[in-house]
């Protein structure tokens, strides 16, 4: 048997890069299968505004990826019983997948990872997309055709369930955790530096990560620099030396279904300051959780902006949290970032 990995399109800014050379290597290394991964056509650097794609290249990709696969199948390169993941469940290419695989009666099973999709929505498809009845019916459809989905957490499960299967058959969704167990390894030089008085916003700036929340705390840390690490069009490295530099990453993210960025700052010995909702209540514990209702919005934040303020500097002023570091990166690296059950199903 096989697994034919369709990778992510690369985007330096992002973990895509890495997935694409590192992923097929670890589903090889835990499955013991073949591994044929299968790259689109040449794409831009350059994402969408506020998103962390480019909404036209990520499309030139995928169906450069369908149209090399379809060719697979037929030379009779594909086979009975291979494996097909697609590493973001939103391609529509599950779908042609499927149609040769019934019609042609050529049994694979579908692999999708789902990060997110317009069923959430503070996710830019939520908030982009106004008629939400042909993406729910998209969704559905693929995730329908999928023998396995794979989720990071259980709030994206919920999620997903309450959203678009709330009346319905649910398909086979699986709490797996995402293949990032190369971050602890790829970060170790950086979580030895020494620290300075630096606290980072390390998210995408669009409206649900309300960066003008964490702007206006500025001003209550004279002695602290804050940064807005998209702002500085930075290098992955020099992302990475930042955050091993930082002593904080604050989030008032109002969507997130896993959060690399505070799994970074964690291997980083970077306090990771993140509101109780989302993914976060299931992934972080008590000491590096705000209550959610102190940034539900902006004038949710004013009216409790002295809390928050309060909370910060206690955390600042205690930074030797050694123990909670090392307890909190360990829940991170084998419950959400090691997904065994996903590398066990490739085995099948």
């Amino acid at each position: 048997m096989a697994v034919f990995v369709l990778n992510l399109e690369p985007i330096d800014t992002r973990y895509t890069g890495q997935w694409q050379k590192g992923l097929p290597k670890e589903i090889m290394k835990e499955s013991g299968q073949v591994v044929i991964p299968i790259n689109g056509g040449k794409i831009s650097s350059v994402t969408t505004e506020g998103a962390f794609l480019n909404f036209l290249d990520t499309n030139l990709w995928k169906n450069t990826q369908i149209n090399k696969l379809v060719e697979m199948f037929k030379n009779k390169e594909v086979e009975p019983g291979d494996h097909i993941l697609f590493p973001d469940g939103w391609h529509t290419g599950i779908l042609q997948i499927k149609y040769i695989s019934e019609l042609l009666n050529i049994p694979v099973k579908i692999h999708a990872i789902w990060h997110a999709g317009s069923y959430d929505p503070n996710d830019f498809l939520g908030r982009l997309i106004k008629d939400k009845n042909w993406t729910f019916n998209a969704e559905r459809a693929m995730m329908y055709a999928c023998d396995y989905n794979y989720v990071s957490t259980e709030y994206h499960k919920d999620l997903i369930e309450s959203e678009l299967f709330f009346d319905m058959k649910s398909p086979n969704i699986i709490v797996s955790g995402l293949p990032f167990e190369y971050l602890w390894k790829t970060l170790k030089p950086y979580s030895q530096l020494p620290k300075r008085n630096l606290i980072l916003f390390p998210h995408r700036i669009a409206p649900e990560k309300q960066v003008e929340i964490f702007k206006d705390l500025a001003g209550s840390f004279p002695d602290y620099e804050f940064v807005v690490c998209q702002e500085q069009k930075l290098t992955k490295d020099q992302y990475h030396q930042l955050l091993g530099e930082s002593k904080m990453v604050f989030s008032a993210n109002l969507q997130e279904t896993l959060g690399i960025s505070c799994i970074e700052a964690i291997i980083c010995n970077s306090i990771p300051f993140v509101p109780d909702r989302l993914s976060y209540r299931e992934m972080y514990d008590d000491v590096f959780k705000y209550p959610s209702r102190y940034t539900d919005s902006w004038e949710k934040y004013l009216e409790n902006k002295d809390l928050i303020v309060k909370q910060m500097q206690e955390l600042l002023e205690a930074y030797d949290l050694t123990k909670e570091f090392r307890a909190q990166s360990k829940k991170l690296k084998t419950q959400f970032c090691f997904p065994a059950k996903m590398y066990n199903n490739l085995c099948l």
